[in-house]
């Protein structure tokens, strides 16, 4: 596969788990009850940090003549579909809503990794997803941490 191409579909790959990353701490946001409203400022800070990772990667995608994913991730979807279940049975505790953040935190984190070992990413690409993959990798550790307080 071309380089270019090749970045390209890694681009689009961290756009759509972002875009998984965005509607997963919105449907967490839906489900917190009073009782946990501490962690809604949170989740709205990691979900307008995604909306603006994928802004960023978009504008990467284009500049290398690629077509831009919008939607999102087959895995994505399947994970937000098993919150929806879990919450039917309770699963709105907060060690159960950070068990939740993690585990998406370590698919986004795991997706980053991935994109940075064998993406083959470069210059500006390179730059700009080492950065996030340290934002991400910050953001899963504060919500391990409020996980890890919580039990």
């Amino acid at each position: 596969m071309e380089t270019t191409e090749k970045s390209i579909d890694v681009l689009n790959d961290l756009i759509e788990i972002n875009n998984d990353r965005v509607a997963g701490f919105e449907k967490a946001l839906a489900d917190i009850n009073d009782e946990n409203i501490d962690l809604k400022g949170l989740f709205q800070t990691y979900s307008a940090q995604s909306r603006k990772f994928s802004q960023e990667l978009t504008a990467l995608t284009a500049v290398r003549g690629g077509d831009v994913e919008t939607g999102n991730s087959v895995s994505g979807t399947l994970h937000r579909a098993w919150i929806d279940v879990k919450s039917l049975f309770g699963g709105s505790d907060r060690v159960g809503i950070l068990n939740e953040a993690e585990r998406g935190e370590d698919a986004i984190k795991k997706a980053y990794t991935t994109a940075l070992t064998e993406g083959g990413l470069s210059g500006e690409a390179l730059q700009t997803v080492t950065a996030q993959s340290q934002d991400i990798n910050a953001a899963h550790d504060a919500i391990k941490a409020l996980r890890d307080a919580a039990k």
